[in-house]
C-alpha cells in the first residue's frame, strides 16, 4: 500500500441521494483508522474551485449515518466543466497538500473525475451514489434502494384510496432515462402497469390491460410510469387513457424528490459503509480513476472510463413477470 498518500479529500456532487452521509462517514473513518488525514470539501466541485476545504476528524461524521441528504453540501458546477476550472481546483487540490480525491456521485461527477485525471493524473475514486441506479460497474448504486422503498410506501397508499373509488391512477416515478425504480417498484406493489423507456408500451397496449383489468373484475387499475417514458408523461399518458375511458375517475401522482429524501435503508447504508472503506483502500493501493462497486456482493473496481461507456441494462424478463402477475 502506497505511504505517500497522506491526505485524502471526499466530496459529494451532482443529485443528492440517501447514504452519501454514510459513504461520508466510511471515507473518514477508514482514513483515521489508516492513519490518513480526511479532508472534507464542500459543496463538490464547485468547492474544489473555491477551495472550500476543512480538515475533519471521526467524531466530525458522528450522527450522520441515518441522516439523508449530504452534510458536504453538493452542487453542479458550470466553471468544473472548463480547463481554466479545472486547472484552479487542481492548485487548490495540491497547495492543501491533498494527495487523492474521492468523489460521491453519478454520471456527471465520474465524467469530471475522469477528464480532472487524465489533465493532471491526480489519484480519484468514485463512489456511485444515485437512487436511478444507472451506473455500470455496480449491481446497486447507493441511494436506489431507499428510493425505491419510498415509492412502494407512496403505491401502496395510493392502492387504498384507488380501490375505495374506482380510481386508475397514473403514478410517476423518478429514474432520469432508465427504468429501475419503477420496474421494481411495480412488481412489488403489484400494480397492473409499468411503462419504462427500455420497453415501449403503446397506448392501445395500455387500453387493452385496462380493458382485461376491468373483464377480470378489478375495481381499480394502478399504472407506475418511469418519467423518462418515450409513450409520455404520466399526465399525458393519462389525458389519453382518460379520453378513451372517461367512466374511470382518472389521477395522478408525480412522487418527484420525495424519493431522493429521508433516512436511508439498511442496505444502503451497508452499501455505502462498504464502498467508502473500499475506496479508501483503493487509493492506498494506488488505483486511480477506478469507481468502487459491489458485483455478486464483492468489492470490485472498475476504470471510470469503462463505466462511463458501457450502459447499465434492465433486465427485460423482470417486466414479463409484472405481465403475468397483474392478471
Amino acid at each position: 500500500m502506497s505511504e505517500q498518500m497522506e491526505r485524502i479529500g471526499v466530496l459529494t456532487s451532482g443529485g443528492d441521494a440517501p447514504g452519501m452521509n454514510a459513504a461520508i462517514r466510511a471515507v473518514v473513518r477508514s482514513c483515521i483508522y489508516y492513519k490518513k488525514k480526511p479532508v472534507a470539501i464542500y459543496r463538490g466541485y464547485e468547492g474544489l474551485i473555491a477551495g472550500d476545504f476543512e480538515d475533519i476528524d471521526a467524531r466530525s461524521v458522528s450522527n450522520i449515518i441515518q441522516r439523508g441528504g449530504t452534510i458536504l453540501k453538493s452542487s453542479r458546477s458550470k466553471e468544473f466543466m472548463v480547463p481554466g476550472g479545472r486547472e484552479l481546483a487542481y492548485k487548490n487540490l495540491k497547495n492543501a497538500g491533498i494527495d487523492g480525491l474521492i468523489t460521491i456521485g453519478g454520471n456527471g461527477t465520474f465524467t469530471g473525475a475522469r477528464i480532472f485525471f487524465e489533465e493532471f493524473k491526480f489519484p480519484v475514486i468514485g463512489i456511485p451514489a444515485t437512487i436511478d441506479n444507472d451506473i455500470a460497474g455496480t449491481d446497486y448504486t447507493i441511494g436506489y434502494d431507499t428510493a425505491c422503498n419510498k415509492v412502494l410506501d407512496a403505491i401502496d397508499s395510493i392502492k387504498d384510496t384507488a380501490s375505495s373509488h374506482n380510481r386508475l391512477f397514473f403514478i410517476e416515478v423518478m429514474g432520469r432515462h432508465s427504468g429501475f425504480i419503477a420496474l421494481r417498484t411495480a412488481i412489488a406493489a403489484g400494480v397492473e402497469a409499468v411503462m419504462i423507456p427500455e420497453q415501449e408500451v403503446s397506448i392501445e397496449g395500455l387500453m387493452q390491460m385496462i380493458a382485461r383489468g376491468g373483464k377480470n373484475k378489478k375495481s381499480s387499475t394502478i399504472v407506475v410510469v418511469a418519467e423518462g417514458c418515450r409513450t409520455g408523461s404520466a399526465t399525458e399518458i393519462a389525458k389519453k387513457v382518460d379520453e378513451r375511458y372517461p367512466e374511470y375517475d382518472t389521477k395522478v401522482t408525480v412522487l418527484g424528490h420525495l424519493q431522493r429524501g429521508g433516512t436511508p435503508s439498511c442496505t444502503d447504508r451497508e452499501l455505502a459503509s462498504r464502498m467508502g472503506v473500499a475506496a479508501v483502500e483503493g487509493l492506498m493501493m494506488e488505483k486511480t480513476c477506478d469507481m468502487v462497486g459491489v458485483l455478486w456482493h464483492h468489492v470490485t473496481y472498475t476504470p471510470l472510463k469503462e463505466v462511463l461507456n458501457m450502459e447499465k441494462l434492465i433486465d427485460l424478463d423482470v417486466f414479463r413477470i409484472n405481465e403475468i402477475l397483474s392478471i
